[in-house]
């Protein structure tokens, strides 16, 4: 019973971790990446859809996307959907494909980039004590049934605190490590 409540624990978190790096991906460092620009919303004919849907994004240079349409005709959509972005990008587009430069980071720039990822790592934190919250009082609940006893109960939470505290720590050298990539310069 434990033992499936700790599995459970490891999986949802290790998913929140997972979504925190893809937060995180679309935050901007020093270098192109596509990551920057692939979740943006287009609007293809009325729908909303992500723009790696659309379009193959590529960094020909270190500064530089490009973003070449599947179709044509969604060049000026993704050109407004980029535009509408808070990116801060203008595109420049031949009629075929869009291109992107991505200027240098000034440093005011980067401390902004900083806070934003500090609240993304807060909010990954909250996800996984929530998660700790809500399997605590499955083990609480399963005690109060007579489905374990007092003593796994205890050892539940223990071995629950070990699982979180981990995943705590992988939070924060997430954030580290990409603080380290917003401020290089």
């Amino acid at each position: 019973m434990i033992k499936d409540i700790l599995k459970e624990t490891e999986t949802r978190m290790q998913a929140a971790i997972h979504n925190l790096e893809e937060d995180l991906a679309g935050i901007r460092t020093g270098r192109a990446n596509p990551a920057l620009v692939e979740k943006i919303n287009v609007d293809y004919y009325g729908t909303p859809t992500t723009l790696i849907q659309l379009a193959s994004i590529s960094v020909p240079e270190p500064r530089n996307l490009l973003i070449r349409p599947f179709d044509p005709a969604t060049l000026k959509a993704i050109e407004r959907a980029i535009l509408a972005s808070d990116l801060g990008l203008t595109p420049n587009s031949d009629g075929r494909q869009i291109r992107l430069s991505l200027p240098a980071l000034t440093e005011e720039r980067r401390r902004e980039l900083v806070k934003i990822v500090h609240g993304r790592l807060e909010e990954a934190r909250i996800a996984v004590r929530n998660i700790r919250r809500d399997l605590k009082k499955d083990m609480e609940d399963f005690e109060k049934e007579k489905l374990i006893s007092k003593d796994d109960l205890e050892r539940g939470e223990e071995e629950l605190q070990k699982v979180t505290d981990r995943f705590i720590q992988d939070v924060e050298k997430i954030g580290q490590h990409k603080e380290q990539e917003i401020l290089e310069v």
